[in-house]
């Protein structure tokens, strides 16, 4: 339904769009002062090893409060280390009187010690004051110390590991971690790991790293007990926020007119400009700030106090305008962040109207009342957007509707870097993926005829032997399907990650960019099976080698089984039919109110159950089914037609070469065909999957026969 109201609906396609069932959970309180998310992670606070994935502002830094102090006074750690990205997010982690609520100790942070506060750069020359600060910590019999990623890097090569034993070291935001031995952070953690005499306790909002590097080896993110608290539960449990929506807006020309075209001034936005670096950017950061106040209104003046641009909007409004992209004068730039950041005006929803920002405003940065994220050109990874979108996802009273827009600049036949446009419009189709799946309730998937799984509802005729069943967990909205055929993990490992860890296995396949580009773009030549077991099979295999051969074959099926159930249940949606009936809700919350179609956030429960109802569920068919089928529909949509063509021509024209590796496999899925149906694939099949088989048995026969003489060759010439 297009909103009269708000002009982007009609200029915006929304490829992700949920309405909240707003029970009010997410806020409040048991008897200890812990809302559900810190409720959750507080069970869990006797592991040595705790990882928390849990959206922005569900409360993740109190979480760490309460988990902190109890070690501290029932575990016997002597000292608690608090480690985050940048300074600015030392701010979350500042006293806190916890027992006025409910708790046992109160969160008090000597001033000396909240390294974050304290003067001067993390560089490592001018560092050597904090990095003595944290020797003397370590020396103290204070409990609590606060310090950047940087800071703590430097303290550990300084001091060494075997300093900071029988301590607890938290890591906020802890996606910027990687396993790569580039990384240090990750290296000296992965060390901690191994001397195995600390506690960990790592916090993230993003789920997965945007790069696609895991941010811990196999062995040792094994080790770790996860806390996950997903988005779907979160949202679902806002008290005002209604309905949110995640789209992508594709342009011609100037991105400041494009702009002018999808900026509200009646919503509280923030606009993300791209780098001067980027192919978007009219290279005059400063020029474009003012082009885009310009289409606002008429420029009034700088509120002397605050440091915001007044602008006189065409309805008579005075538009309060931050601009944290003029760097130029240091002291006006810190009076106006000071401004934003400025408690006193937390709860005020018209202290200001739009911030336009280059790099800030994405982590760490708290304005409850934005309703609409606004980014031009694609962002460096997906972790970033994941950051920027949870800007505008805070509750905040009167807030009913947030959204996400992405402008792109369309690739044209005039364009000279049409290849790096197509690539910026696949990674905004790649980001929209995966925010819906992070969006998504999480599924519990069994085989057929698996039985009843506890704190799942079936419905009135509850579970039925040989049905089509449907379970939902109302608490967390988990969903419980059977699929015949369905591998099951046998290692402990393999059910961790088909339970923790899918996410990051649908993250980077959606990432692919070959399973993307011919998915979306190609796929009226392409088979569906090239994808979901082809590529999706080698992401697997090269990120879990470690896995049997049957596990890693159940973590593909798990993954594929959440993309293809999420995107057939969204185009399920999408068809009309004779009887939908509204959902009801009956949490006795006043913000359980159904959104403006009439229905909660059970729509995607609703799509799952059409999609379900029309066929029998089973593995083979979830292959068979085009992952990015729904991401076309989208852009089909949203983007000039003669454009797409001219994309979707050149593309097709790629000659894809089977490779040996993918030969192999195809060959090894080949045997599984002839054990399964008593004969090999054959190349003349009407069945496309059958006849790539063949193609690749005949390939791999190929690469054998090249390997062979290239081995006769070498022996008859060392002869």
């Amino acid at each position: 339904m297009t909103n009269p109201i708000n002009p982007i609906n009609t200029l915006t396609v929304p490829s992700v769009s949920i309405t909240t069932a707003r029970t009010g959970a997410s806020a409040r309180a048991n008897e200890l002062g812990m809302r559900t998310m810190q409720e959750r992670a507080y069970a869990k606070r006797g592991e040595q090893y705790l990882l928390i994935k849990s959206p922005p502002a569900s409360g993740k830094s109190r979480a760490l409060m309460f988990i902190a102090l109890d070690k501290l006074h029932n575990q016997g750690l002597q000292q608690a280390i608090v480690v985050v990205p940048e300074r600015s997010i030392g701010g979350s982690f500042a006293d806190e009187a916890l027992t006025q609520h409910g708790f046992y100790w109160d969160w008090t942070v000597a001033p000396q010690w909240n390294l974050c506060n304290a003067p001067g750069i993390d560089e490592p020359r001018i560092a050597k004051s904090k990095v003595e600060a944290v020797k003397k910590f370590l020396a103290s019999d204070d409990k609590l110390l606060v310090c950047t990623h940087a800071t703590f890097r430097f303290a550990v090569e300084e001091l060494g590991i075997q300093a900071f034993d029988n301590r607890l070291i938290a890591v906020d935001e802890f996606h910027h971690v990687s396993a790569n031995p580039d990384n240090k952070l990750g290296s000296q953690l992965g060390a901690f790991i191994a001397r195995d005499k600390v506690h960990l306790v790592a916090m993230t909002g993003s789920y997965f790293r945007g790069d696609s590097e895991a941010v811990l080896g196999p062995a040792d993110e094994g080790k770790f007990e996860t806390v996950t608290y997903t988005y779907y539960e979160q949202l679902n449990g806002y008290r005002w926020l209604k309905s949110l929506d995640i789209g992508y807006f594709f342009y011609t020309g100037r991105y400041v007119d494009a702009v002018a075209k999808v900026l509200d001034p009646a919503l509280k936005t923030i606009v993300h400009i791209p780098s001067v670096n980027s192919r978007e950017s009219l290279k005059d950061k400063e020029r474009e700030v003012n082009e885009i106040m310009q289409s606002l209104g008429e420029w009034k003046g700088i509120d002397e106090t605050t440091g915001f641009h007044l602008i006189g909007a065409k309805d008579g409004r005075t538009l309060k305008v931050a601009d944290l992209v003029d760097d130029s004068d240091a002291a006006k730039r810190a009076r106006v962040l000071g401004a934003l950041k400025d408690p006193a005006h937390k709860h005020d929803r018209d202290h200001v109207d739009i911030i336009i920002a280059l790099g800030m405003a994405k982590e760490g940065f708290d304005w409850i009342w934005c309703e609409h994220a606004l980014t031009i050109g694609y962002r460096s990874s997906l972790t970033e957007v994941v950051q920027i979108i949870g800007r505008a996802t805070r509750d905040a009273e009167g807030k009913e509707r947030a959204r996400f827009t992405n402008l792109i600049a369309e690739p044209t036949a005039e364009q000279s870097a049409v290849a790096e446009a197509v690539n910026d419009m696949l990674k905004a189709i790649s980001a929209s993926l995966l925010m819906e799946q992070v969006l998504a309730p999480r599924y519990e998937f069994t085989p057929r005829n698996a039985g009843e799984q506890a704190g799942f509802d079936y419905g009135p005729d509850g579970y039925v032997d040989g049905g089509k069943n449907l379970g939902v967990n109302k608490e967390t909205g988990e969903i419980h399907i059977e699929i015949n055929g369905l591998a099951k993990p046998k290692s402990k490992e393999g059910r961790r990650i088909c339970k923790e860890d899918l996410n990051e296995v649908i993250a980077a396949f959606i990432q692919d960019k070959p399973a993307l580009e011919r998915g979306t773009l190609d796929k009226e030549n392409t088979i569906p099976e090239e994808l979901t077991i082809e590529r999706l099979g080698k992401i697997v295999r090269e990120r879990y080698p470690e896995l049997s051969d049957a596990d890693q074959e159940a973590v593909r099926q798990h993954a594929i089984a959440v993309i293809n159930i999420t995107q057939q249940a969204k185009l399920a949606l999408d068809t009309p039919d004779q009887v939908r009936p509204p959902i009801s809700t009956t949490d006795g919350d006043d913000g359980g109110t159904p959104g403006d179609n009439g229905y909660s956030n059970t729509d995607l429960i609703e799509g799952v159950r059409k999609f379900i109802n029309v066929r029998d569920l089973d593995i083979d068919l979830i292959d068979r089914i085009n992952p990015f089928e729904a991401a076309y529909a989208v852009l089909a949509k949203t983007m000039d037609e003669k454009s797409l063509r001219q994309i979707q021509a050149s593309i097709a024209g790629k000659k894809i070469k089977i490779t040996e590796d993918e030969a192999r496999e195809l060959a090894k899925r080949a045997l599984q065909f002839k054990n399964e149906r008593g004969r090999v694939p054959d190349i003349n099949s009407a069945d496309a999957w059958e006849k790539r088989m063949a193609e690749g048995v005949a390939a791999f026969a190929r690469y054998r026969a090249q390997a062979k003489a290239a081995q006769a060759q070498g022996a008859s010439g060392n002869g």
